[in-house]
Parts: structure tokens; sequence; C-alpha cells
């Protein structure tokens, strides 16, 4: 029996703009014509990345290319990785972010998916560095959703410890979530409340504090992976770009 998330499909036109095949043709231009150390691909998480100011002082000095798109699913990641988007580069790390999009599908389904694009893309670079990040908490409150994501999770980890060259990356839920009370239970998935100042949706990331939570680990990944240090002393939004400091780095 196919599962439907580690089927690669492309997106449907239902809007009638073509404007997902346009992003993916585009992508397919930025691949040919630039020479990433770097390429992130997934959902709008990623997408989004590009969008904060974070993604200008911590990945652009990476020579990074951003290949997500809002609303995603793992079953069309997956056919834009099997359609050229990895052909064309000989990118250092690979980062993949992808499956919150996938309603109806069980953790198990939602895991199969995303296991497929990991295979397709070490068929497409296997001295590639691979990425996965794991799968956020959502809504204010405790929802069926994150159980979901807190099961998927758990069997990223146990597939992936088994893959070479290969990270599972997981954010701590907590970070995300308001303090519990003096004395209370400690907070988790099953009882954290996320304030909008870190989801301003309870979904996607507010553009500095939510993407600073994701940002500053992933840097981190990134770095060990490419074997720089950068020694980032603050990432608070009163401090300069860390854009020339990096680069620097890089070229020693």
């Amino acid at each position: 029996m196919s599962i439907r998330a580690a089927e690669p499909q492309p997106v449907e036109d239902v809007q009638g703009d073509n404007r997902w095949m346009s992003m993916h043709t585009h992508f397919l231009r930025d691949a040919k014509e630039k020479e990433p150390e770097v390429l992130l691909i997934g959902d709008s998480l990623i997408r989004n990345m590009a969008h904060s100011p974070l993604w200008k002082k911590m990945f652009e000095p990476l020579h990074c290319l951003n290949f997500g798109v809002s609303g995603d699913r793992t079953e069309h990641v997956l056919w834009r990785v099997q359609n050229g988007e990895l052909d064309q580069i000989e990118p250092k790390v690979i980062v993949l972010m992808v499956g919150t999009n996938n309603h109806g599908d069980t953790p198990e389904q939602v895991t199969a998916g995303i296991m497929a694009i990991v295979k397709a893309i070490q068929d497409k670079q296997p001295a590639s560095n691979l990425i996965v990040v794991g799968l956020l908490p959502r809504g204010e409150h405790p929802n069926p959703l994150r159980e979901k994501h807190t099961a998927i999770n758990q069997q990223l980890a146990e597939q992936l410890s088994e893959h070479s060259m290969t990270t599972f990356l997981r954010i701590d839920d907590r970070d995300f979530f308001l303090p519990g009370p003096k004395g209370g239970d400690p907070v988790t998935a099953a009882n954290g409340v996320i304030p909008r100042d870190f989801m301003y949706d309870f979904l996607h990331l507010t553009m500095d504090d939510g993407y600073q939570k994701l940002c500053e680990p992933l840097l981190e990944e990134i770095q060990n992976c490419l074997g720089t240090f950068v020694k980032v002393e603050s990432t608070s939004f009163d401090t300069g770009s860390m854009a020339g400091d990096i680069a620097n780095d890089i070229k020693q």
C-alpha cells in the first residue's frame, strides 16, 4: 500500500496562477547560476526565515540558498528534490524542515515521507552533510497536533541515527512556551502555552524572537558541519550585523 506522504507529487494549481511551479522554476535557475555552501529546503518555516533580519546576519554570509515553499507537504518537497532542484549544485550542507502541513497523515506516514526525502537527497548529494530539523510545537494550547509532532520527532530520532552524515536537530519545545507557575509541573508540549511573541499565529515564527529560537541552534549545527567556528557574541537586534565577521571566518 502506497503512502501519500512518501509519493512525490507537485502541488495542484487550484488558484490557476501556476505560482508553485513558477517558484520551482525559479529555484532551478538559482541552482544553475549560484554555488551555495548551504541549501535550506522545506515549507513556510524555511521560506519565511529568508525574510527575518537573522537571515542576513547569520545565513547570508554562509552562501545559503533558500528553497522553502509555503504550504509544502512532504510529497511536494520530495517531488522538487527528484525534479532538479539539487541537480546543479554541490552544497556542503543541506537543511530539511517539513511535515507540519501533512494534515490527515499519521505520524508513521509523515515520518515515512520525511525519510523518503532524506533518501532522495542522499542519492542526489551523497557528499553533503544533511541536517533534518524536527517539527516544532504548534497551537496556543495543548492539542493533538503537538502530540503528533512529538511522535514524529521520536521516530525521526531513531531512524536517522542509522544514517551517516545526517544530523537530527530537535529544537527544545520548551523554548516556545511561557514559563510555568512556580512550583508547578514542568512545562512540556502537553501543558505549555505558546505566546504570540514567538509564533504570531501559533504556527509561524515571529521574525525576531521566534526565529532566534530556531536560527541559533541551526546556525551552530551548520557551523559544525562546515568546520567553521564563528563566535557569535549576540544575536539581539540592538547589535550590528555579524555578516562581516562570519564571512571573514569562513575565508580563513
